[in-house]
């Protein structure tokens, strides 16, 4: 009994690891990857924004709705910034790959900064809101200098 447990959890293990291991067939479908969710993560970031600056008119649960998506969206990308995928379509500098480290700070750093940012919508105190934005529009701003081409 014990051994057929051990081979069922280890057949699910390795079936969960596939795609894992398996994510991307070639560089394009990951650089794709990791387009897509910036660019979903950028459109909810940008509903916000428009609340934040008065440009919509604000909806606590709709920025709350938004929040909670750009923070699941913001933990995606980077499974995409694999080796091979520093060319084709793409404005990834060649320091996302020469200075990884400092790469992955500033993934953490957003991330983080859009956490703060999902709690405070969460609030639904819209001047809570516009600080968390800002500083997480900071921290997004600060990746792109560094490693996004214009």
């Amino acid at each position: 009994m014990k051994l057929l447990a051990s081979l069922t959890l280890a057949a699910v293990v390795s079936t969960l690891a596939l795609p894992a291991m398996a994510q991307f067939q070639k560089p394009e479908d990951a650089i794709k990857y990791r387009k897509a969710a910036l660019t979903v993560m950028g459109t909810h970031f940008g509903r916000i924004g428009a609340m934040a600056s008065d440009k919509a008119p604000f909806d606590a649960k709709i920025a709350a709705e938004n929040a909670a998506i750009v923070e699941t969206m913001s933990k995606l990308p980077w499974a995409g910034f694999v080796a091979g995928t520093d060319k084709g379509d793409t404005r990834a500098k060649p320091e996302i790959w020469a200075e990884q480290a400092k790469f992955k700070k500033s993934a953490d750093d957003m991330q983080a900064a859009v956490a703060q940012l999902n709690t405070a919508a969460k609030t639904g105190n819209l001047d809570a809101i516009k600080t968390a934005f800002g500083a997480a529009g900071k921290s997004c701003k600060a990746c792109h200098d560094a490693f996004r081409k214009e």
